[in-house]
């Protein structure tokens, strides 16, 4: 069902079982996927291609320009998944040169109210993003990450699997997979424990893990650290490749001294 009081440009791409409500504002490069639901007063622009069953809330801004002095207007693009659901005020902004020219967020994720996320970002699966989370450009957020509301992440953070930030934090390094972070500028608190269960890890998988980080945060040669791990588990293996495959120009997220 698409409303009458909607403006979907006429070379824009609906799927099938789409429902528009009133005073949404549709491009010319949109594609929308089967069984969207577009609530009402929701505004979509750029290239941007929008898979299943996701659903956008009053007042979203999904595919606009980047908030970036060095965008120029090149053709760059967003592309969403499967079954999200951005609530109220939320916004997203399309790629630019400088990262690849291509914002992603993939499937089963909730943005709430007010949450940013900026340019060049890749998201993974199962996320939730609370309420007015700023995410800066070129972030890449592992699957199953938590984040706080009115918290703030750095432009080329990478958050791995499973990491919950806490709200009002200030996240300015890169978090470690399932590892719980916090504070005015933020710092490792402790591994997830409710996520690594949840996730049916054991206690005895479990607090290996926490050994492991904390032979990281003594280690004094973080990359000689990581060559000697035996990557015997599925979480020594998740914690290696996200070692190997950080921003090198950016530390982790340590414990408060």
């Amino acid at each position: 069902m698409i409303s009458s009081k909607a403006s979907i440009h006429k070379n824009a791409k609906v799927g099938k079982n789409v429902i528009i409500g009133d005073f949404c504002v549709i491009g010319a490069d949109v594609e929308i996927g089967d069984e969207c639901h577009l609530v009402n007063s929701v505004n979509i622009q750029g290239s941007t291609k929008i898979g299943k069953k996701n659903t956008f809330f009053p007042y979203c801004s999904i595919g606009t320009l980047p908030q970036d002095l060095k965008f120029k207007g090149e053709k760059s693009y967003l592309e969403i998944g499967d079954n999200n659901s951005f609530r109220e005020y939320s916004n997203i902004s399309i790629g630019t040169e400088h990262g690849g020219l291509i914002t992603k967020i993939k499937n089963n994720n909730l943005f709430m109210v007010g949450s940013h996320i900026g340019h060049d970002c890749k998201l993974g699966n199962n996320l939730v993003i609370a309420n007015n989370a700023a995410i800066a450009g070129h972030c890449i957020f592992d699957d199953n990450v938590i984040i706080g509301g009115n918290s703030a992440v750095l432009q080329f953070t990478k958050i791995g699997k499973g990491a919950m930030v806490g709200g009002m934090t200030g996240v300015d390094r890169d978090v470690l997979p399932y590892t719980v972070v916090k504070g005015n500028r933020s710092y490792f608190e402790n591994i997830n424990l409710i996520g690594l269960k949840r996730k049916g890890f054991t206690n005895g998988e479990i607090e290996d893990y926490k050994k492991i980080i904390k032979l990281l945060f003594e280690a004094n040669n973080m990359r000689e650290y990581t060559l000697k791990l035996e990557k015997n588990s599925e979480l020594q293996k998740n914690l290696v490749e996200f070692l190997n495959n950080k921003n090198p120009n950016r530390d982790i997220c340590r414990p408060l001294k």
